[in-house]
């Protein structure tokens, strides 16, 4: 992964990442090990949570299609090092949250997404 290309983006617009049925499958232990770490991370970077969940869908039967998704979650890391959840000291404590909902945005399976944040102060919890 250290000559790949950073990416501005964790996943590409309008993905569709279900996969031919004429796709090789992959090693599946090594794909849920990348994806497990990647999940692992997501708690300290939001930013990259929904390609992470998308490339979750699929550790029951991985395709080269899915590794590439993983791959490009790994250049989008490589592209910001510095991203990051900081917490600043703040004066009181204020909570203030936010849900958006996508009702059968997903062009996949026609799922709905939803999310939401959390502040606690100035500081924005996932």
């Amino acid at each position: 992964m250290l000559g790949c290309r950073p990416t501005d983006t964790p996943i590409k617009l309008n993905h569709k990442l279900d996969g031919d049925k004429e796709d090789v499958p992959m090693d599946g232990e090594r794909y849920q090990w990348l994806v497990g770490k990647l999940i692992y991370l997501s708690h300290t970077r939001p930013d990259k949570a929904y390609a992470v969940s998308v490339a979750s869908l699929f550790m029951h039967n991985p395709k080269e299609i899915h590794i590439e998704a993983v791959f490009r979650i790994l250049c989008y890391l490589k592209a910001t090092p510095s991203k990051g959840i900081q917490f600043q000291k703040a004066e009181g404590i204020r909570v203030e949250a936010y849900t958006n909902a996508d009702w059968a945005g997903s062009i996949t399976d026609r799922r709905s997404t939803s999310g939401h944040c959390t502040f606690l102060g100035d500081n924005l919890e996932e």
